[in-house]
């Protein structure tokens, strides 16, 4: 921020309390403390469990609010502990897409973004980040905050969940699109 290469949208977008999931996609390890230091408000998000065995890193991204996932499968650990946070008026930080993009394209959605949204009945702020994957190449940075979307009457099937996660991911993609179409890239 000091040098002008991160420009941060839209930040008022996220509620100044109670429980918020910030949905974003995700272009680099930057991601997490880019979205945090954004904010006027701490965030907890999820961290692969085997960062937290590297032993300065690990200590670190405990400081910062990360908590570790078991990648590759459902655990439910976490999800719980996501959940008793946003329950508790946290905000948590979570990537619908699961992973990395490759090619900085938009992926498809997995529905737990939309399920955790859902159990802890908390809004959902759609963010998109832009050149994340490219900053070493000292490209302009954009971090685009967009109005909260609220997770309604949903039920517990599969089939509500997929179609709230395809909100998530539509309202990301706007953001995405918003953005290239202001000429930034």
């Amino acid at each position: 921020m000091v040098f002008g290469r991160i420009e941060i949208i839209g930040a008022e977008n996220v509620p100044k309390e109670g429980g918020v999931l910030i949905a974003s996609n995700h272009l680099s390890n930057l991601d997490p403390p880019l979205i945090g230091s954004s904010l006027r408000r701490p965030i907890h998000f999820f961290a692969k469990e085997e960062l937290f065995r590297i032993p300065v890193l690990g200590w670190w991204i405990s400081q910062i609010n990360a908590f570790p996932v078991k990648r590759g499968e459902h655990d439910i650990g976490a999800f719980k502990k996501a959940r008793d946070l946003l329950v508790q008026g946290e905000g948590v930080l979570l990537f619908p897409e699961g992973h990395r993009s490759r090619t900085g394209e938009l992926g498809p959605p997995r529905p737990g973004a939309a399920m955790l949204a859902v159990k802890a009945g908390v809004p959902v702020v759609p963010v998109c980040i832009m050149n994340s994957h490219r900053a070493l190449h000292f490209k302009k940075l954009k971090v685009a905050f967009g109005r909260p979307i609220r997770p309604g009457t949903r039920t517990a099937e599969d089939r509500s969940y997929d179609i709230f996660a395809a909100e998530i991911m539509a309202a990301i993609a706007a953001l995405r699109s918003k953005m290239y179409n202001d000429g930034s890239s």
